[in-house]
């Protein structure tokens, strides 16, 4: 029982690598080097509130030591992950787009730069590159 002023203990992080993400899943949380960033989507959005911000969509390529997979970077996420940068990804999921799959932090994730990290991207290992076939199973 946590006595007053002590906080509840909160669960670490279990840190897996690019090459054990599977379809369909979530909640992973990886250390990452941006490898590049395209920005693929950038417009404004109506004038009618000024308040409005545009929206702003990047594919960033992203991995560690062994693989890298496609990063969907959103709006400020899109200027945190530079190419040459090292990012912590915490409660990432997996987006199918196209039969392949994408990394993305929603609004339960989160995105952090952090020191450089001292391994080599393995960049002939893309998971994005990988075509899965949607199976529907009949009982």
């Amino acid at each position: 029982m946590a006595t007053q002023g002590e906080r509840p203990a909160l669960r670490k992080p279990v840190f897996i690598k690019v090459d054990q993400l599977k379809p369909g899943t979530s909640g992973h949380t990886l250390t990452v080097k941006v490898v590049s960033s395209k920005t693929v989507l950038q417009k404004a959005r109506p004038t009618a509130a000024s308040s409005a911000r545009p929206t702003r969509i990047a594919e960033c390529i992203v991995g560690d030591e062994t693989g890298v997979i496609v990063f969907t970077a959103r709006n400020e996420q899109v200027d945190m992950l530079q190419p040459g940068a090292t990012a912590i990804i915490r409660n990432a999921k997996i987006d199918m787009f196209k039969g392949s799959m994408r990394l993305a932090v929603d609004k339960w994730g989160r995105l952090e730069v952090t020191e450089p990290a001292n391994f080599t991207v393995k960049e002939d290992n893309n998971l994005s590159l990988v075509e899965y076939e949607l199976v529907h199973v009949v009982e």
